[in-house]
C-alpha cells in the first residue's frame, strides 16, 4: 500500500509539467510487458531526429496493477471475457509546435501551438488460447494553456541554451478532453519466442480526436509473446527488434482543429486542409533483464496537413516490474 501511494503521488507531482492527440500507444503488442504490475515512463522527442517542429514531444507515465480494476473509470471499460485482463493508469503530456519557434506571429499555414495533458485509464485483455488481444482507453483532460505546454518547452529550453520559444500565446485555447479508444490485434503467424506478425485495428472517437487505423506488428529476435497472458517466466534476458507500419483516417484533430466546444483559438487548419489518411512507421529495440525493461525507438510520420510536411521522432522507454 505504500510503495502504491507513493508511485500515485509521483504520478500527481508532474501534471503541472507533463505536453495529445494519443500519439504514445502503450497497450498495444509492441510495448507488451507480460506482468500484471509495472510501472513505466515512455518519453518521446523530435530531438532524437535532430528537429524541433509538429509533435516535439510527450511524456507518458503508467502503473499496471490489480487495483486499477477497481479504478470508477475503469468501469466505463468494455472488454471482452478473455482469459487474462491488465489494468492500468497513466498520465500523458504531449507538446506540438509550427516550424519555427522564434516567431512570435501566427504562422499560417503552419502548425498551430497546442498542448495536453490527460488522465489515461486503460485495460488489456488477451486470450492466448485463440492469440488475440482487445484493449480500450479513456481519456480525461484538458487542451490548450491549463496544459502548460509553454511552460514546460520554454523551462527546457532554458536549461538548454537553446531558443526561446515565442508563439504559445497563439496555441489552441483551452478546452476539454474526453476520448475513447479501442484496439484489437489478432496474431497471424508465430514461430516460438524468436518471431511474430499479427495484424491491428483502432478506433477513436471524442472531443480530441476521432480517427481509425489499420497496421501490423512484426517482432523478431527472443522474447515473451504478447499474446499469452503468463507472466514472464525461463531466462532472465530478453532482446529483440520490431517494425509497426500502418495507415490513419483521420476524422477530426483537436491539436490542428482547435476544441470541439471553444472556437476562438488564434488560428487553427481548416477542415479542408487535414489530410485524411496518413501513414505511421515505429521501428523499435527493446532490452529486458529480469524486472527492467529498456527500449529506444524511432517513428516517421507522413504529412497530417495540405502545407505540412512529414515528420520523424524518437524516444526511450522504461518499465520496472513490481
Amino acid at each position: 500500500m505504500k510503495l502504491r501511494n507513493t508511485i500515485i503521488a509521483s504520478l500527481i507531482s508532474l501534471s503541472p509539467f507533463a505536453a495529445g492527440a494519443q500519439v504514445i500507444d502503450n497497450t498495444l503488442s509492441y510495448k507488451n510487458i507480460n506482468s500484471d504490475r509495472y510501472f513505466r515512463l515512455n518519453y518521446e522527442n523530435d530531438f532524437f531526429a535532430a528537429t524541433d517542429k509538429y509533435y516535439t514531444q510527450g511524456i507518458h507515465l503508467e502503473l499496471v496493477a490489480p487495483w486499477v480494476a477497481n479504478f470508477p473509470l475503469s468501469k466505463l471499460l468494455v472488454h471482452p471475457r478473455y482469459s487474462y485482463i491488465r489494468y492500468g493508469i497513466g498520465l500523458e503530456h504531449e507538446g506540438y509546435t509550427p516550424t519555427s519557434i522564434s516567431d512570435p506571429n501566427k504562422r499560417i499555414g503552419d502548425r498551430p501551438y497546442a498542448g495536453c495533458f490527460f488522465l489515461k485509464t486503460f485495460s488489456i485483455a488477451i486470450d492466448s488460447v485463440h492469440r488475440q488481444r482487445f484493449s480500450t482507453a479513456i481519456n480525461t483532460g484538458v487542451i490548450g494553456q491549463a496544459a502548460g505546454g509553454m511552460e514546460m518547452q520554454t523551462a527546457i529550453h532554458r536549461w538548454l541554451n537553446n531558443i526561446t520559444p515565442h508563439g504559445w500565446p497563439n496555441q489552441i485555447h483551452n478546452d476539454a478532453i474526453v476520448n475513447y479508444q479501442v484496439d484489437y490485434e489478432k496474431q497471424l503467424v508465430h514461430a516460438g519466442k524468436i518471431f511474430s506478425l499479427d495484424a491491428e485495428g483502432m478506433a477513436r472517437a471524442g472531443t480530441l480526436s476521432d480517427k481509425a487505423g489499420i497496421g501490423t506488428t512484426l517482432m523478431f529476435g527472443y522474447f515473451d509473446s504478447p499474446f499469452s497472458g503468463a507472466q514472464a517466466s525461463g531466462s532472465n534476458f530478453r532482446i529483440y527488434a520490431y517494425e509497426h507500419p500502418g495507415f490513419n483516417f483521420i476524422g477530426y484533430d483537436a491539436t490542428m482543429q482547435g476544441g470541439l466546444f471553444d472556437r476562438t483559438s488564434p488560428y487553427t487548419i481548416p477542415s479542408g486542409d487535414i489530410e485524411r489518411v496518413t501513414f505511421e512507421n515505429r521501428f523499435g529495440f527493446v532490452v529486458v533483464y529480469r524486472r527492467l525493461y529498456l527500449e529506444y525507438f524511432q517513428s516517421y510520420l507522413s504529412s497530417e496537413f495540405k502545407t505540412g510536411d512529414y515528420h520523424v521522432w524518437g524516444g526511450v522507454q522504461i518499465a520496472v516490474g513490481l
